[in-house]
């Protein structure tokens, strides 16, 4: 179980985030400085013990609408060899020390966190308190069964508006689905008829406060 601790962290999340959100093809602010707000999310909790994993949700208010993102985070005590692209920064945690930030699609512990969260074999937790499961976020079938064991990320590519995280069973060379990380936000149901696979849905707040709900990932369907 993850602990969460009441601590500060320099620089922080928001204030890293403000330097790493407009170098990816999915911001869509304007020109000047991301003007951010932490809107919600939940964390997934690593086997292992090691890895901190936080889905956070931030809006930005600094284009002409506010646009809300999704960004998968893990804390790592040290750095993680072969992610160098995902590194967000490091930052200097009140009790762990430093720790180095990534974008969790480059970060295999939290891709296979997320897969376990996809297949039922673990439960979202509380993204404020420790050893609380968040009963709001879903999972969703629709069609085939997926693949058992998958893991990743085999590759990363960035859209518009997401992320798409290549995965395939364990032993195997060729990745055989794609993990979609969604990266803008939008209120409202799944989209239908992208084929069959699973989907992760949460809430956060709206720019107005009004709780809104939708998809953050979607796994495609085993290929082989």
């Amino acid at each position: 179980m993850a602990v969460i601790h009441r601590t500060t962290m320099s620089p922080g999340k928001l204030e890293l985030l403000a330097g790493w959100l407009p170098r990816n093809p999915w911001y869509r602010g304007g020109t000047g400085a991301p003007q951010l707000a932490k809107a919600g999310g939940f964390r997934l909790d690593d086997p292992e013990g090691e890895v901190g994993i936080e889905f956070m949700v931030v809006t930005d208010a600094a284009g002409d609408e506010p646009v809300t993102y999704l960004v998968p985070l893990t804390y790592r005590g040290a750095p993680l060899k072969g992610a160098e692209d995902g590194l967000i920064g490091t930052s200097e945690h009140g009790v762990l020390g430093r720790r180095w930030i990534y974008d969790g699609t480059h970060d295999v512990v939290l891709v296979e966190r997320l897969l376990a969260l996809l297949a039922g074999r673990t439960t979202a937790q509380d993204q404020n308190e420790s050893g609380i499961p968040d009963p709001t976020v879903e999972v969703r079938t629709e069609g085939a069964a997926l693949a058992q064991d998958l893991t990743g990320p085999g590759g990363v590519t960035d859209t518009a508006d997401a992320s798409l995280v290549t995965v395939g069973p364990a032993g195997r060379e060729r990745p055989v689905s794609t993990l979609t990380v969604c990266r803008v936000l939008h209120d409202g149901p799944a989209p239908a008829g992208d084929g069959a696979g699973r989907r992760v849905l949460a809430g956060w707040s709206g720019p107005d406060g009004a709780r809104q709900h939708g998809m953050f990932a979607r796994l495609a369907a085993f290929e082989d």
